[in-house]
């Protein structure tokens, strides 16, 4: 793709803009900002190869962001016309004059380049929402029936979720963007049921959401093939595993797993908002405060890890934030010391920063843009490229991890627990089948300190989440992490059966 839908185009976009700005420059506004958005997506689950649900939505709007008085001010309409936008402007100003007297401390932001007329669209080749429902449904119910197809499988319950997202914003500094992506999640997951025992196992799917389109279902960047035929195999051998015995291991963990972790304890903790404990809604503050930038020690050595808002397919990548800041890519750990954070322009400001790092954004026009994760990453060895194998040859008694499944973390992102979707014991650098109920314990320091080595980039992998949530009123963010396998010492294993009393 390379151009923006000529639908979203025809709208009034520069007319409502002007309008907006005009109006609220007027009426006093230090600055305002003007968002047109139009954000469509598709929702299908098929159990056991029939349609359960199929849902469109779309939400259109527009938004009026304001300082006045050094006080944030902000409001948005279901229509995207000139009259209806400074009608909106002014009742942006109203609310920033009405909350000035609770305002604690000014508004500042750090000063940005001006980018007039830009234009950006992620990196996809087929609009997945312009491919007809009856094809999708087809290409899901086709797999169900394989899976259904296998000795053990019993149901199956799969899952498309689909959206592109339209945006136009322009500032009084002279900026206008105007932008197009996509995101899509693929999940499949096979149910095998022991009726002598009431119980039953699942298994599901690690092909990660991302920013590619409906080519993607058709094997670009997955092998949906492969994982599909296996997938009964993985199952049954899940059922019958042993139960494994609590203590410490050391642990090779699969990117399909690894993800989650830096998610929750690197992506929020170093969100700076969080940080200084501005914001604690859904997962908390942090303990990565901003006394001990530069010498909170992390993890080990071998840890790297980036902010980035351009890696290809990443669910956070775009060109321009909701503050019409070009995006990039920086610094958060480097050789396991903390050394940065996420921003957007009044954070920034705040911790003495020239720039924002590009980390503005709202998940619908009728939202205030907040802070929000980028594409937080692990970096791969730049020296060895180590395979998955490579690293279990290095491991005597230990643990691989394979995919994503439970976690619970405290609300300084520093005590956690997560499990998976397989774990295979290690044995003599071997894997020597699949264990079950395990869980994996730490705090973030000691976690990301015992990592004694990374593999190379041919293991790097970037998966992520589609359901990010921050803030009050709730928003909702998809957001990408690449990291290579990676290899943990001494590591301690739960058993969550035990845990559990059973």
């Amino acid at each position: 793709m390379t151009a923006v839908d000529p639908d979203f185009l025809a709208l009034p976009l520069h007319a409502v803009a002007d309008a907006a700005l005009a109006r609220a420059r007027s009426l006093g506004a230090e600055h305002a900002d003007v968002r047109v958005e139009r954000i469509t997506s598709q929702a299908l689950r098929l159990r056991d190869g029939s349609v359960a649900t199929a849902r469109d939505s779309a939400t259109v709007g527009l938004a009026v962001r304001v300082i006045v008085d050094g006080t944030w001010g902000f409001a948005s309409h279901t229509d995207t016309d000139p009259d209806t936008a400074s009608a909106t402007a002014a009742r942006a100003v109203e609310v920033a004059r009405t909350l000035r007297p609770c305002s604690a401390e000014r508004v500042e932001l750090v000063a940005e380049p001006v980018h007039a007329a830009a234009s950006w669209v992620g990196g996809y080749e087929i609009d997945p929402l312009a491919v007809p429902t009856r094809d999708k449904v087809e290409l899901l119910s086709d797999w169900s029936h394989r899976l259904l197809a296998t000795d053990g499988v019993e149901h199956t319950d799969v899952v498309l979720l689909a959206e592109k997202e339209n945006k136009f914003y322009a500032d009084t500094a002279g900026t206008t963007t105007t932008q197009q992506r996509v995101r899509m999640y693929p999940a499949v997951t096979a149910i095998a049921v022991d009726r002598a025992a009431g119980t039953f196992e699942s298994m599901r799917t690690t092909a990660p959401p991302t920013a590619r389109g409906w080519e993607y279902l058709a094997g670009a960047g997955w092998d949906w093939d492969g994982e599909l035929a296996r997938l009964p195999e993985w199952l049954a051998e899940k059922t019958k595993a042993p139960s494994v015995e609590a203590g410490p291991y050391d642990l090779v963990i699969d990117p399909t797993n690894l993800w989650l972790t830096i998610h929750e304890s690197v992506g929020h903790a170093t969100e700076y908002d969080r940080a200084i404990g501005y914001e604690a809604a859904y997962a908390g503050s942090s303990f990565a405060t901003p006394d001990r930038l530069g010498t909170l020690r992390y993890g080990s050595s071998a840890m790297h890890v980036t902010g980035d808002r351009t890696v290809e397919h990443g669910l956070a990548t775009i060109g321009y934030d909701d503050e019409g800041v070009a995006t990039g890519s920086w610094d958060l750990v480097r050789d396991g010391v903390l050394v940065g954070y996420q921003t957007d322009r009044a954070f920034a400001h705040r911790l003495g920063l020239e720039r924002s790092a590009g980390c503005a954004f709202a998940d619908s026009p009728h939202h205030v843009p907040i802070q929000r994760m980028a594409n937080v990453s692990l970096a791969p060895d730049p020296a060895v490229d180590r395979s998955v194998d490579d690293l279990i040859s290095g491991v005597d008694r230990g643990i691989y991890v394979v995919g994503d499944r439970s976690w619970s973390i405290d609300m300084q992102r520093y005590n956690f627990q997560f499990t998976g979707q397989r774990f295979y014991r290690i044995e003599g650098g071997r894997l020597a089948g699949q264990l079950r109920d395990v869980a994996y314990q730490a705090t973030t320091t000691e976690f990301w300190g015992a990592m004694e080595a990374v593999g190379g980039r041919s293991s790097w992998l970037l998966a992520g989440a589609m359901n990010c949530g921050k803030a009050q009123p709730g928003q909702v963010a998809a957001v990408s992490h690449g990291c290579p396998a990676a290899l943990f010492r001494g590591v301690n294993v739960l058993n969550t059966r035990e845990e559990a009393g059973q």
